[in-house]
């Protein structure tokens, strides 16, 4: 049995080691996921992201067994972008033992990955990952990401729903702000709601979004677990033409605002299959990689046709500072004319 049948047929030790060539870049890995594209597509996912120390773990964590809780259960998987280590390039964090609550339930599969100093906290592999998950059957996959910083916008590519996660007591109430990682989000969580200053912090995500989308009005609501909400139908967040998003108090060691998350995350479905966004967003996904495809084959047929002496030279006379990178480029790909 292929790689690729054995994948369709549930085979999770299968799964295990094409995620593996994928990682490494094999040509077998490559012809596993050509074959099994056809059956992509499916699946819900879900990236997780936000600065470092905000419990984002804890959150997909129990975010996992939220999922597998409900009627029916779902099967999840979860991707977890790990920072990598300066000595061997392995996931630091490994299998994530945080997520022991997971272990043993055969409708969970738990993927480490390390960033490899790829920007944005994603690995490179990351989409083909996802795309292996997708058609191995798995309905629900989180992306949880290393917490980068601004080009943690990776994530907005490849999600269907981001999630960016904060907490009070980090010094950085705006930071997420002043990053641009607002921008990406669909859902905005504050966890560790249960520590001093959850208010502070939840002012401020609320009065950055009233600067954002000054209509319709968004005011804290009083209940429990605060949420942006409309004056009319605050409970109703699909039905608004412009999805705002909603802001979700949680404390995930305890479960605490995890349930109404999930809530929130249904409801992000349904306004993107009512208006069309699940669409755009596939399709945005795979004109993105589609573009960084060939972006990697074009510079690989090019630098065949360029002499390696040639490249050299021109790589140092940008060095010496007689051309500058765009002079460099000109002579490199059509002879100097700019």
């Amino acid at each position: 049995m292929d790689l690729a049948h054995a994948v369709l047929e549930g085979n999770r030790l299968a799964l295990a080691r094409l995620l593996t060539q994928v990682e490494n870049g094999t040509v077998q890995g490559r012809q596993a996921l050509e074959a099994l594209f056809p059956h992509t597509g499916r699946a819900h996912l879900i990236g997780v992201t936000g600065p470092p120390g905000t419990g984002k773990s804890s959150l997909v964590n129990q975010l996992a067994l939220q999922i597998r809780r409900s009627d029916p259960p779902r099967k999840v998987a979860i991707v977890a972008v790990d920072p990598s280590s300066p000595f061997t390039g392995g996931a630091i964090l490994g299998d994530r033992v945080r997520m022991r609550d997971l272990s043993g339930d055969p409708g969970v599969f738990i993927r480490s990955m390390a960033s490899r100093g790829s920007l944005g906290g994603l690995a490179h592999a990351t989409s083909s990952v996802v795309q292996a998950l997708d058609a191995a059957g798995f309905q629900v996959i989180l992306i949880e990401t290393v917490g980068a910083g601004q080009a943690e916008v990776d994530i907005a590519r490849l999600a269907h729903t981001v999630l960016v996660v904060e907490a009070p007591g980090l010094g950085d109430d705006i930071q997420a702000i002043k990053a641009g990682i607002l921008e990406i989000a669909d859902i905005l969580v504050i966890n560790k709601a249960d520590l001093s200053g959850v208010e502070a912090t939840e002012r401020a995500l609320l009065s950055m979004l009233q600067l954002a989308h000054p209509a319709p009005r968004i005011f804290a609501n009083q209940r429990e677990h605060h949420h942006l909400a409309w004056d009319e139908n605050p409970k109703d967040l699909e039905s608004v033409e412009t999805w705002i998003p909603p802001v979700q108090r949680t404390v995930a060691v305890e479960g605490d605002g995890v349930t109404e998350l999930a809530g929130l995350i249904a409801q992000h479905v349904a306004y993107l299959q009512k208006t069309g966004g699940w669409e755009q967003r596939e399709q945005a996904r795979l004109q993105s990689e589609l573009d960084e495809l060939l972006r990697q084959a074009l510079v690989r047929r090019w630098r065949d046709t360029v002499p390696e002496a040639h490249y050299t030279q021109v790589l140092q006379r940008l060095l010496d500072r007689q051309i500058s990178p765009w002079q460099a480029v000109a002579e490199l790909v059509n002879g100097g004319e700019a």
